[in-house]
């Protein structure tokens, strides 16, 4: 295909759920890689192996499954007092790190990209991470399930989160009307906020009625490090297009 492979090492645990490989002779034994990161293939976990991707730090990703309650075991709640993905254990700061904005404030501090420190281009970037880390992540994945996984429960509740999804997919349109990307520059906000949109399926929505989403929506799938993170530690690597 001439992409190139992630920057990952595919342990045991994650060559039976991810479908691509390192070339011959460029698998490593686990643990080779300064990160350990632990996750699943959900909004969430996709923006933390997107970041890696761009920045370009060598990482083992390592299946927590959601769906088997990994999540509860032992080890992973040293490493995740809150019992929920992704994580990491950074090997050269002997750090370990839980909740999906933090990682990804620390890896930009780490390796000095996708988060300007100077000025309102800083906040910027953080008001609109913050927007994420309280609005789409709660209310999308209420969305997710009651419209895409609970149907027919609630009709209530299926209302309720599908015109909730409306109206934040709206407040992203505008925003996205003014700027390139939500923060101007592309940045850690909307690796936050991308894998998110990219289940518009589940939320009921159509892009084609958000322009300017759907607009930023395809850039940033179009960008390669978005496509080798969204493929990781997952059966389903193919971005959702609309």
């Amino acid at each position: 295909m001439g992409e190139k492979p992630p920057n990952v090492n595919l342990d045991d645990s994650v060559v039976a759920c991810a479908l691509h490989t390192y070339g011959a002779g460029q698998r490593k034994t686990p643990g080779d890689h300064m990160i350990d990161l632990y996750t699943f293939g959900t909004p969430n976990g996709r923006k933390i192996t997107i970041m890696l991707e761009e920045v370009g730090l060598e990482y083992t990703p390592h299946i927590i499954d959601i769906q088997e309650d990994d999540q509860f075991k032992p080890d992973f709640v040293k490493i995740s007092p809150n019992a929920k993905i992704p994580a990491i254990v950074d090997h050269e700061t002997g750090m370990s790190l839980m909740e999906s904005g933090a990682i990804l404030m620390y890896l930009a501090t780490k390796t000095g990209m996708l988060w300007p420190q100077e000025g309102e281009a800083k906040w910027r970037v953080v008001e609109w991470l913050m927007w994420q880390m309280g609005g789409p992540g709660p209310f999308l994945g209420q969305a997710h399930h009651f419209l895409a996984f609970n149907p027919g429960k609630s009709a209530y509740a299926e209302e309720r989160y599908r015109e909730e999804a409306k109206r934040l997919y709206t407040v992203l349109d505008t925003r996205l009307g003014e700027v390139e990307y939500v923060a101007g520059d592309y940045s850690i906000a909307d690796i936050a906020i991308w894998p998110w949109i990219s289940r518009f399926e589940w939320q009921q929505q159509d892009l084609h009625d958000f322009p300017n989403v759907l607009r930023w929506y395809l850039a940033i799938a179009d960008r390669e490090a978005v496509k080798r993170g969204h493929a990781v530690a997952t059966k389903y690597p193919d971005i959702p297009m609309p």
